[in-house]
């Protein structure tokens, strides 16, 4: 470290929160000087390499190139602080890190902290610090938290007998645990009540069936909204589902008849 002012590189693809953060780095930490600004990935690596800041401020999701790239091409030669704008979950995997990261929108508070951070570690003998690993974890962790959740399932199959019948999820009268296994009951094309056998659990298929469709309403049941006549109050806060072309009433416990509360 030399007696020099301290430099920074900001990289964020939106223009206002980028000169937003360089304002309020002005407030937290006086004698940093700007560098570069830089709207994407690509341009952050160029322009770092032009200028070789000490500090590298990166929002994680820019164009082309993430900040997670950008800071995998410059560790080792820049301290670097991630901008982010993830959720509570996706916060988690940074703090589970060694690495700064600020939340959108960035409180000066917060930002203060984290510039104490990072003079202390520019005032070491250590300038920057091994991150390779932490930062491949961290893009692993991100990418699972942003990933796009799967599509609901809109077929199951059923083996019956030698036959492999395809059911559409929306002929799914109720799904009701069995053993290891679950028992769906369904009515066919014709209307007439069907049951079969299947293989996987009722957690598991409560994972992949569409939430706005199928209600878990008691341990071993989950049943099809769209085939429900009407919901009955029973004793000890619990309630019976009656359904619109079966005989069967289904329980529904005191910990899910909350969810027909207007009864």
């Amino acid at each position: 470290m030399t007696n020099t002012r301290p430099t920074a590189l900001v990289a964020d693809d939106e223009p206002l929160l980028r000169e937003a953060l360089i304002r309020q780095l002005g407030v937290a930490w006086p004698d940093l000087r700007i560098v570069a600004e830089a709207r994407n990935g690509k341009d952050a690596i160029r322009l770092f390499d032009l200028h070789h800041p000490d500090v590298c401020f990166l929002d994680i999701r820019m164009p082309g190139l993430s900040g997670i790239d950008v800071a995998q091409a410059v560790q080792g030669r820049s301290h670097v602080v991630f901008v982010t704008a993830y959720d509570d979950y996706a916060v988690q995997a940074f703090a589970h890190a060694v690495l700064d990261y600020l939340v959108k929108p960035v409180e000066l508070s917060r930002l203060i902290d984290t510039v104490a951070r990072v003079k202390a570690r520019l005032g070491s003998t250590s300038v920057t610090v091994d991150m390779a690993e932490q930062l491949r974890q961290l893009s692993v962790r991100l990418d699972a938290a942003t990933r796009p959740a799967e599509a609901p399932l809109k077929w199951l199959s059923a083996q019956i007998g030698q036959t492999l019948k395809m059911i559409p999820v929306e002929s799914i009268d109720y799904l009701r645990s069995d053993a290891r296994y679950t028992r769906v009951a369904w009515h066919d094309d014709a209307g007439h009540p069907r049951e079969a056998i299947l293989t996987m659990s009722l957690k598991e298929l409560a994972a992949k069936l569409d939430p706005t469709r199928f209600l878990q309403v008691h341990r071993s049941v989950l049943v099809n909204v769209h085939a429900v006549s009407h919901v009955v109050r029973a004793g000890n806060e619990t309630a019976e589902i009656h359904l619109r072309s079966r005989q069967e009433i289904l329980p529904v416990s005191r910990a899910h008849v909350h969810l027909f509360r207007a009864m």
